[in-house]
């Protein structure tokens, strides 16, 4: 009986202590400086979600311009084609049109009705021919314009997508900025120096562990090559180079050594090259994280990977697993 109770007695004590303990108190160095790395992990994820908007932008941007430069010559073309109408109604007016024709059908010279006859039909089947194509050419515009609107309205969603990530994640840092400015200035120093420990250790262990690696050809090896050069360059929003990156401007930057054209997108990079298992990876083969993707580092062997990881961090060689929040989704080789 009393081990039935006791339990109970235990979780209610439990309750007990906890209505007593203070309401608000204030949180430690290290719940705040979880706080502040979660806010930035968030900013990082929005502002891939930013490039994503931004790739997508620049293609329909792009596709849009062909369009127009394509309607404008269609549009050229339909006002030949009204020209060549207004010529041959002349043609045929002066010709006396059908009036003359009925006219030389009753005249006493039968070779001038026959030559005229045959002028006028020549003007006949022209204006006819013109016509179709003046019909077609007009038909093509009028295509031409509707997909330019569907594709001007692709173009206003995307840049209003990009503009929503990159609001959020600089809403995302401030919030981390906020929490950091209720601190006294000898607490922000401690987290600080904390912070810039841990980044130093990661960039000392990063430097051994590239200075160990070897033995790696092709496009592969020089794509690790150039990302390995980075360690220690800070992560900044939309970088790709040359003293400051993200994590896809780095992958893009990398592989551009190598001859490969990637998008500057993590979420782009994902849909490109061939797909691999994560059970059989190859150095060079880039890792994907996140549903949806939102990180992306290269695979070095050995169960690592070099990548620009968040704000706040620097680049950097850690394990290839899922990143906390950010499962590990896919892979892909190029």
């Amino acid at each position: 009986m009393y081990r039935r109770i006791l339990p109970c007695a235990l979780v209610a004590l439990a309750m007990a202590v906890g209505l007593m303990a203070p309401a608000n108190a204030a949180p430690s160095l290290a719940e705040i400086q979880a706080k502040v790395r979660y806010l930035e992990e968030e900013a990082t994820t929005a502002a891939e979600g930013a490039q994503e908007a931004k790739v997508k932008l620049i293609a329909l941007t792009r596709t849009l311009n062909g369009i127009k430069a394509k309607a404008a010559v269609q549009g050229e073309t339909l006002s030949a084609l009204q020209k060549s109408l207004g010529t041959i109604a002349i043609e045929q007016y002066k010709a006396g049109g059908l009036g003359q024709s009925l006219e030389l059908l009753f005249s006493s010279d039968p070779t001038l009705y026959l030559s005229s006859a045959g002028a006028l039909d020549a003007i006949s089947r022209r204006k006819s021919a013109q016509l179709r194509k003046y019909e077609a050419a007009q038909q093509r515009l009028s295509a031409t314009t509707l997909t330019v609107n569907d594709k001007l309205a692709l173009v206003v969603a995307a840049e209003k997508k990009f503009k929503a990530q990159s609001a959020k994640a600089q809403e995302k840092l401030a919030e981390a900025e906020a929490l950091l400015s209720k601190l006294t200035k000898a607490e922000r120093e401690r987290l600080a120096k904390l912070a810039a420990q841990e980044e130093d250790a990661d960039q000392a262990n990063s430097q051994a562990a590239a200075r160990a690696l070897s033995g790696i050809s092709g496009r592969a090896g020089i794509a690790i090559k150039y990302a390995l050069k980075q360690i220690g360059d800070r992560y900044v929003f939309g970088s790709a180079g040359l003293v400051t990156w993200d994590c896809s401007g780095l992958t893009m930057r990398a592989y551009q050594a190598a001859g490969v054209s990637l998008p500057h997108s993590s979420a782009a990079q994902s849909r490109l090259g061939k797909q691999v298992s994560t059970k059989s990876l190859k150095p060079g083969d880039l890792l994907f994280y996140g549903r949806p993707v939102s990180h992306v580092g290269m695979y070095i062997g050995g169960g690592k990977m070099v990548h620009a990881p968040r704000s706040g961090s620097r680049v950097k060689i850690t394990t290839s697993g899922s990143l906390g929040r950010k499962p590990l989704v896919g892979a892909r080789r190029f």
